[in-house]
């Protein structure tokens, strides 16, 4: 019985994890319509992927901190459903998108470490 447990909850960590990277993946699309994208923002270091889950603001600028708002406002509404649908709390919710995000971040681009500093990947 403890095993079956164990594989249904690693089935759905899986699950969550792959409806997390397409949240990422969506909400990056979502946004390239706007004067600057996440991608053209990424790879101007203006902004990068925060172990919350989140999108910060690396350098200040109006069209960085709108761009970051407004991404982060769509992820915690996703996140929000994600973790009630799975059961899990918003925090571990947010621990595993940040996971996520921070291992799908290209090289060169910014993140930010354990330390609370932007480093590039």
């Amino acid at each position: 019985m403890k095993k079956l447990i164990m594989q249904t909850t690693k089935h759905s960590l899986k699950r969550l994890i792959k409806k997390v990277s397409l949240v990422l993946v969506a909400s990056t699309m979502a946004f390239s319509a706007w004067a600057i994208s996440i991608d053209q923002a990424k790879q101007q270091g203006l902004v990068g992927e925060m172990p919350n889950g989140y999108l910060g603001v690396v350098v200040a600028s109006s069209e960085a901190s709108s761009l970051v708002e407004m991404v982060n406002k769509k992820r915690k509404d996703i996140y929000l459903n994600l973790a009630r649908k799975n059961k899990i709390t918003m925090q571990q919710m947010t621990k595993l998108a940040g996971e996520k995000a921070i291992g799908k971040t290209q090289s060169g681009h910014f993140i930010k470490n354990a330390s609370g500093q932007w480093v590039k990947k």
